[in-house]
């Protein structure tokens, strides 16, 4: 692979990670959500899940989903049904949290992180999109193998930025409310954003 290559793949890239999918929205509801709690459990889950789901697609596998409807609804229910849960999680939480001796237990940064990982590795159009974008940045010139293990480190750095990225400046914009009442409202925007993501993962055609 030349230089010129891989910056071509990174400047596509980019472009493609700033515009927000279910995994992003998953990343602002969370830190919505959790405004005080760290958000980079969730953003480690998401480069987590963008590994998986390259390696999956490098492996063949996305090939098949590419082809079998079957195969693609499996996964878009899974990873759709599994965001709803935790929208609607986060707002059951909120409206708890108003209820007097009522305990809230936030999620745990292992269980967001792994959260976030489920939720990218499932995302069946990730995986076939990644059958389609990648070998267009591959060269002949080298082995597949050696091309792979520099494009997917690639891609995962960058999309761990942009989630970071996001993380943070919804983190900031619920930093400048600091009541219960506002509290809550962020529990509920939150859910209601992760509700949102997975309603778009439901939608999801394989074209």
């Amino acid at each position: 692979m030349t230089l010129h290559g891989w910056l071509a793949f990174v400047a596509a890239s980019i472009v493609l990670l700033l515009i927000p999918g279910p995994t992003i929205l998953l990343v602002i509801g969370d830190s919505l959500a959790h405004r005080g709690r760290s958000a980079w459990s969730t953003v480690a889950g998401v480069a987590a899940g963008d590994t998986t789901a390259m390696a999956i697609s490098l492996a063949g596998a996305g090939a098949l989903l590419a082809t079998s409807a079957n195969a693609f609804t499996v996964l878009k229910i899974l990873g759709g049904g599994y965001l709803i849960y935790l929208g609607i999680r986060s707002i059951v939480q909120a409206r708890r949290s108003g209820a007097i001796d009522v305990p809230v237990r936030p999620l745990t940064a292992k269980r967001r992180f792994a959260s976030a990982w489920l939720v990218t590795a499932l995302n069946p159009k990730s995986i076939v999109f990644f059958v389609a974008f990648v070998p267009q940045f591959i060269g002949t010139d080298t082995a597949f193998l050696a091309q792979a293990l520099v494009l997917l480190p690639t891609f995962v750095v960058l999309a761990s930025i942009n989630a970071g990225a996001y993380a943070l400046l919804a983190r900031a914009a619920a930093a400048r409310l600091t009541s219960a009442k506002a509290q809550r409202r962020f529990g509920y925007g939150g859910g209601a954003v992760l509700v949102g993501a997975g309603t778009i993962t439901l939608g999801m055609s394989r074209h």
